[in-house]
């Protein structure tokens, strides 16, 4: 992809928030969240979190630790059982860790899937699908089923899938974890240019630091279950970011500053 969009907040190159962040409305905010399943295991302990509009806030932690609750809670798919929670769910996307596409809709069907259930005219759907088929990088595969794509060609179409309904939420949880790692970067690549371009707020649960590190506005670290934050690093590198940066100093520092952290929630 070559989108050449350059966002820089207004105050200071070096900070990544997005403009007008300090001031707006938040977009999402988990308020002292609990989470406790019928099976007795306790989950989240009082987990408040707020994104602000354009912020894009990976979430690192242990495994089982409720990071994909936390989306889960986000998006209804599971009722919290203490605090609050508040975000727009009507204009919310939300890309798992598998691509969860259907295997007998070949991409183009699959794209237009989550504007069908919605009511689009057909012929606003094949357009929009086929914006966002262009923009993430599908354009030539729109006829191909599922099973004759690459995993992160598969990546793609879901995300262009969730794109195609402009969500202002953009949840994330793990979508590149089972890829190899020159896929991995390139799509890390792909999606900041997507962010860039469409504006939304992020939210992004991964195990890899370098990647919540070079992908993030902030970094949050959750302690091992019942999941609490524990630790919030703010990311200073500007947008748009090249793959030079995984290898500077200040990267692998702010990296390792982390990784202390999530080692110390772990054995705490």
């Amino acid at each position: 992809m070559a989108i050449q969009l350059v966002r820089q907040p207004p105050d200071q190159a070096t900070t990544a928030t997005a403009p007008d962040a300090a001031v707006a409305q938040d977009a999402l905010t988990f308020e002292d969240v609990d989470m406790q399943f019928s099976d007795g295991t306790h989950t989240l302990d009082g987990v408040s979190l707020a994104l602000k509009p354009g912020e894009f806030v990976s979430v690192v932690g242990p495994s089982g630790c409720g990071k994909s609750t936390l989306l889960k809670i986000a998006s209804g798919l599971v009722t919290h059982t203490g605090g609050s929670v508040r975000v727009d769910r009507n204009n919310l996307g939300y890309t798992f860790q598998d691509a969860t596409l259907l295997p007998w809709r070949k991409v183009r069907e699959n794209v237009e899937l989550l504007m069908e259930l919605r009511g689009f005219d057909p012929t606003e759907r094949r357009r929009v699908a086929q914006e966002q088929i262009d923009l993430v990088g599908l354009t030539g595969f729109e006829g191909h089923y599922p099973k004759r794509l690459s995993g992160g060609m598969r990546m793609r179409a879901s995300l262009a899938r969730s794109l195609a309904l402009n969500p202002s939420v953009f949840m994330f949880d793990e979508p590149f974890g089972a890829l190899d790692e020159i896929t991995r970067e390139r799509l890390n690549d792909e999606l900041i240019a997507l962010y860039m371009r469409q504006g939304f707020t992020g939210l992004f649960i991964t195990h890899s630091i370098p990647e919540a590190v070079y992908l993030s506005t902030k970094v949050v670290v959750m302690s091992k279950r019942p999941g609490r934050i524990v630790s919030t690093f703010d990311v200073p590198f500007p947008y748009p970011r090249t793959p030079e940066l995984r290898y500077a100093p200040q990267f692998s520092e702010l990296c390792g500053d982390i990784s202390v952290a999530l080692r110390d929630a772990i054995e705490k």
